[in-house]
C-alpha cells in the first residue's frame, strides 16, 4: 500500500525511511521484495462488470471501498512533462511492502514498520493497445532526486546521489511520481501499487503460476528452493522466485530484475488459462483480493475506472510485451550501485515518448545480471 494510505486489516500501514547512498553490497544486501500483479489486478477487476450482470451488483460498492488512491495530479500541479497526444499510455507500477507483521513474516528484514518500493516499472501501452514495452528500474540505482510534496502537502527537500527507491520511502507515491518524470521527462498517466502480501494471495486465489526452471534455485533467505525442471508455484514460492537474489546468478539487483520478467509473462499466461468467470464466488474473492491489494491514483480509485483500464490492456499477451531494464552502468566509485547510463537511456526515453519501440542499440552493453533464461513459461 502507498505511505498515502490510511491501513485496513491485512494492509500493514506505513512510515517514512529514506536509504542513502551507503550500505551493503548487492550480493551481501537483504533480498528485496519485487512483485509485479498489475495484470492480475487489472482483469479481476473487470471481473466485476460480469459480476454486475449475473445478480451481484451489489458487490461492487463493496469492491469500490476496498481501494486505496492517491491524487497526484493535485499534489504534483502543473510542473510535469505533457500529456502524450498520440493515444498512448504511461503508467509507473510499484512494489511495495512494510517490514512489520505479515509482511516480515513473509519476507523477513528489520521490523522497523516502514514502507519501502523495492520494485518498479514503467508500462507503456502503445497506440491502439494491442502492445506494450516494460521498462524496470532497478532499486539501487543512484540518482539526484527532486524536491517533492508527498500527498499530504509535507515538501521534501531534494537530494544528490540517493538510491531510486528512496523517493517512494521519503515521499510516497507522488515523490516517486516525480521523480520518475524528473529522470525521463516521459508524464506518468497513472500510478499503480501493489502490496507484498497482496501479491501472495493473488496468485494463491489464481491456483499457483507454471514456470520452468533451467538451473536449480536455492535461497534460504526468500523461502525458496526449486529444483531444475517444471513447477506450479504456489504464493510463497512466487514471491521468493521474484525477490531472491543469491539463488540464482550474481547476486545482483539485475539478476533478479530478469526473474520477475520472466514470472510476469508465466503470470500472463496462467489469468489467460483459468476459468474463473465460471464461478462467481470465484471470481468476486479475486476481484476483492485485487482490490484490496492495490493503491491508485485518483483516476483509476474506482471499480469503474479500472474496469475501462483492464479493458483497454485485455488485448495485450505476453508474446506483445517487450520487458527491459533502464540502462545502467556499474557506479567506478561503488560497483555495488548503478548509475543511469544516460546516453543510451534518452533511447529509451525518446522512444516511449514518440510511441516508438525502444531499439535494441539502447541496451546493448549496458549492465545486466545473470540470470536470463533461468526462468520461462512452462
Amino acid at each position: 500500500m502507498s505511505a498515502e494510505s490510511t491501513p485496513e486489516p491485512g494492509i500493514p500501514g506505513t512510515g517514512p525511511n529514506v536509504p542513502g547512498r551507503s550500505g551493503k553490497g548487492r550480493r551481501r544486501k537483504p533480498p528485496g521484495r519485487g512483485r509485479k500483479a498489475l495484470l492480475v489486478t487489472a482483469w479481476t477487476a473487470a471481473g466485476v462488470l460480469v459480476l454486475g450482470g449475473t445478480g451481484f451488483g451489489y458487490l461492487y460498492f463493496k469492491l469500490n471501498g476496498n481501494i486505496k488512491s492517491v491524487d497526484i495530479n493535485q499534489a504534483l500541479g502543473a510542473d510535469r512533462p505533457a500529456k502524450a497526444d498520440n493515444g498512448s499510455e504511461n503508467i509507473l507500477v510499484l512494489g511495495s511492502d512494510t517490514r512489520s507483521g505479515g509482511n516480515k513474516k513473509l519476507g523477513g528484514g528489520t521490523d522497523d514498520g516502514s514502507a519501502r518500493s523495492d520494485t518498479a516499472m514503467i508500462v507503456h501501452v502503445y497506440k491502439g493497445h494491442q502492445r506494450a514495452s516494460v521498462v524496470s528500474i532497478p532499486r539501487d540505482t543512484l540518482i539526484d532526486r527532486p524536491a517533492c510534496k508527498d500527498a499530504q502537502g509535507t515538501s521534501h527537500s531534494a537530494a544528490t546521489g540517493v538510491m531510486f527507491n528512496s523517493a517512494y520511502s521519503t515521499g510516497g507515491a507522488t515523490c516517486a511520481v516525480r521523480t520518475v518524470e524528473a529522470m525521463t521527462g516521459v508524464r506518468m498517466d497513472h500510478y499503480l501499487e501493489v502490496d507484498f502480501s497482496g501479491f501472495q494471495k493473488l496468485v494463491d486465489e489464481l491456483g499457483g503460476v507454471e514456470v520452468t526452471t533451467t538451473k536449480a534455485i536455492d535461497d534460504p533467505q526468500s523461502h525458496l528452493d526449486l529444483k531444475a525442471g517444471k513447477h506450479s508455484l504456489d504464493g510463497e514460492q512466487a514471491l521468493g522466485l521474484v525477490r531472491t537474489r543469491h539463488g540464482v546468478g550474481d547476486g545482483s539487483d539485475l539478476g533478479r530484475i530478469q526473474l520477475q520478467q520472466a514470472f510476469v509473462k508465466a503470470l500472463m499466461e496462467q489469468v489467460k488459462q483459468v476459468g474463473v468467470f465460471t464461478s462467481p464466488k470465484k471470481l468476486f474473492d479475486l476481484a476483492d483480493t485485487a482490490t484490496k491489494t492495490v493503491t491508485t491514483d485518483s483516476d483509476l480509485g474506482s471499480v469503474n475506472s479500472l474496469v475501462d483500464f483492464a479493458n483497454g490492456l485485455k488485448s495485450i499477451d505476453s508474446k506483445n510485451m517487450h520487458m527491459v531494464t533502464m540502462p545502467v552502468e556499474y557506479d567506478p566509485s561503488d560497483p555495488n550501485r548503478v548509475i543511469v547510463a544516460e546516453a543510451k537511456a534518452k533511447q529509451v526515453w525518446t522512444a516511449l515518448k514518440k510511441d516508438r519501440p525502444i531499439p535494441a542499440s539502447a541496451t546493448k552493453g549496458t549492465a545486466t545480471g545473470e540470470a536470463k533464461g533461468v526462468v520461462t513459461s512452462s
